[in-house]
């Protein structure tokens, strides 16, 4: 994680070339090879499209292919044979097709995992429990105070200059797929900054790839961003060994100044990667509330009747083995105040400034 001295605010190089492009591909090639995997150990097992078929297909899906049970055995008590029992209790052949879901939700719930939800013509089953039930810690509203009208837009994100001096960044989402190109012209029309705060409060994910891309722009040399495995097996505990995740610096613009990355609890899957990926690294901070987790890669199944079933099948690890699944911690926690709220002010924005001002 050591890196090279620059005496530059910002390094210029080419916009992303072969060898560039070949660690996106090879970032793939890791997923697709994983859930090639996934793939390859489903049972043979068929379902009638029954009220108790759709059931078995749900619970043994999941048994087989899930790959945090060992995890949430230790961290939340859950015994998965025992929800197959509780649940197939709940079943009666003339059941309805929205009583049927609501049982399906009820169980997939007890994963407490925002990655696993079910589909419907009508309605998503959903664990959002995740951060429903901590404080927001944004505000739109409140964040165009410091957008105004005038800001720039580039695939979605956000930024302009403040009037402290200090460069904003929002990114919202990870689903664009935005690359150096787009990140070259963000840091490049911040340049004079005396410091950046990239803010992904409410980002709930995305493209693995697009997360990785920003990462890249914060690092001078290779870094471990992480690990990444999968499932081997219809055990729970049936995963293969790690695989590191390698971060190589932008071939675009890199950012060489402080930064401090203000979160909240809607940071997920992606967005949670991208807070893994910099915490710890040099010049920068990670401020506001812990993020929401999801650290597990999704997979998609399909029940008798046509519902659609994700869950988390390849399991990723921080750099010190450690599983993000249940969030980040910041390194600075800040939450927002009903005082600042009420004046028009962002109290994580406010805290940001000044430290980047006292650095």
């Amino acid at each position: 994680m050591k890196e090279s001295p620059h005496t530059s605010h910002i390094v210029n190089a080419p916009i992303r070339t072969q060898a560039a492009m070949h660690r996106f591909v090879t970032l793939v090639v890791i997923v697709a090879v994983s859930l090639t995997a996934l793939s390859s150990c489903v049972t043979e097992d068929t379902y009638d499209n029954t009220p108790s078929g759709n059931l078995e297909a749900l619970w043994h899906t999941l048994d087989e292919h899930y790959c945090f049970f060992s995890y949430k055995e230790q961290e939340s008590g859950l015994r998965w044979d025992s929800v197959h029992e509780a649940y197939r209790a709940k079943l009666s052949p003339s059941m309805t097709q929205v009583d049927l879901f609501e049982v399906c939700t009820e169980m997939i719930r007890e994963l407490r995992d925002g990655h696993v939800n079910l589909t419907s013509s009508y309605n998503v089953g959903r664990y959002w429990d995740w951060y429903e039930r901590y404080p927001a810690n944004f505000s739109d509203s409140i964040q165009r105070n410091y957008l105004h009208t005038d800001y720039y837009i580039t695939q979605g994100i956000k930024y302009r200059l403040l009037e402290s001096g200090i460069g904003y960044v929002y990114c919202p989402s990870f689903d664009p797929a935005f690359g150096q190109g787009n990140l070259s012209s963000i840091f490049s029309h911040l340049a004079a900054a005396k410091g950046l705060i990239l803010d992904v409060r409410n980002n709930e994910g995305g493209l693995l790839t697009s997360a990785q891309a920003l990462a890249e722009c914060f690092i001078n040399d290779k870094t471990l961003g992480g690990y990444i495995a999968h499932k081997t097996g219809p055990g729970h505990d049936d995963i293969s060994s790690p695989r590191a995740i390698t971060l190589t610096p932008a071939e675009g613009v890199r950012w060489q100044r402080q930064v401090v990355v203000l979160t909240n609890r809607r940071c997920f899957s992606a967005a949670n990667s991208l807070v893994m990926y910099l915490k710890g690294l040099p010049r920068v901070t990670i401020m506001g509330a812990r993020t929401g987790g999801g650290c597990g890669m999704p997979f998609s199944s399909e029940l008798p009747n046509g519902w659609l079933l994700r869950f988390s099948a390849c399991p990723m690890y921080d750099r010190n083995m450690q599983l993000t699944e249940s969030g980040i911690d910041p390194d600075i926690a800040v939450d927002m105040t009903s005082a600042d709220m009420q004046r028009g002010k962002d109290t994580m924005i406010e805290a940001a400034i000044q430290l980047l001002l006292s650095q």
